[in-house]
């Protein structure tokens, strides 16, 4: 059984992902930072449901502490799918933002990137079969106001999985970007609504997170073998 970790798995978008790749058969590690006990609850589910799957705990901010805990995970065997999935904003006009909130953004989009995606790469090329997939957003292709560091964050995801893709397809690993728009969530619904919705999505709708998960999960699998180096939008027709 191939082993998956989705950073964010607490999350709603991470959640979907962590239960769809459970469908696919993979054991699914779903990474919470400080949501473990909603990890756990999504682990439960997993398990119910016939699936397999773990909830781990780190910052990945913190690049001694999140290669501890994936060299234990190593030890058991290579990880061969990682969603880069856990995000945060921190939105406000560019000339109000603090250097906390610009370097918040950068240090889990990007630095967690580097500090998952590092460690467990070279026992995935070892395997000669891998899948890497980045969460970015539509931000980073249209901007947004008020989201300057996030843009910058998600848009230099988007260039390194271009320049990863390169370096390891060799190998029969792939690295493909998802850039997802208006999603459903808590958040969304208290930030958008639906005539904005309707004004700037051509499909006038929130996507869901399953549809999201729907697309990672076809990323992952033997199927998308000739897809690399992309960032694929699901975004309603936004961009």
């Amino acid at each position: 059984m191939k082993r998956a970790l989705v950073t964010g798995g607490s999350g709603g978008i991470g959640a979907a992902i962590c239960r769809q790749l459970a469908r696919d058969k993979f054991f699914v590690f779903v990474h919470a930072n400080s949501n473990i006990e909603t990890a756990r609850k999504i682990v439960d589910e997993i398990i119910a449901a016939g699936g397999s799957a773990r909830a781990i705990q780190f910052d990945i901010t913190q690049r001694d502490s999140t290669e501890t805990v994936l060299n234990e995970l190593l030890e058991e065997a290579p990880i061969q799918v990682i969603v880069n999935n856990a995000g945060v904003t921190a939105d406000t006009v560019f000339p109000a933002m603090s250097a906390a909130q610009w370097h918040r953004v950068i240090d889990v989009s990007l630095h967690g990137f580097f500090h998952v995606t590092h460690p467990l790469l070279m026992p995935m090329l070892r395997t000669r079969w891998g899948r890497i997939i980045n969460i970015t957003s539509v931000a980073a292709q249209i901007g947004n106001r008020g989201q300057v560091n996030y843009a910058a964050a998600k848009g230099a995801l988007q260039s390194a999985t271009k320049a990863l893709a390169l370096e390891v397809a060799s190998r029969g690993v792939t690295v493909n970007a998802v850039a997802p728009g208006i999603i459903e969530s808590a958040m969304t619904e208290s930030v958008f609504d639906e005539g904005f919705i309707a004004r700037v999505v051509p499909l006038q709708r929130s996507g869901r997170p399953q549809e999201v998960a729907a697309l990672v999960a076809f990323l992952a699998s033997d199927q998308a073998g000739y897809i690399t180096g992309q960032t694929i939008s699901i975004n309603g027709g936004m961009a």
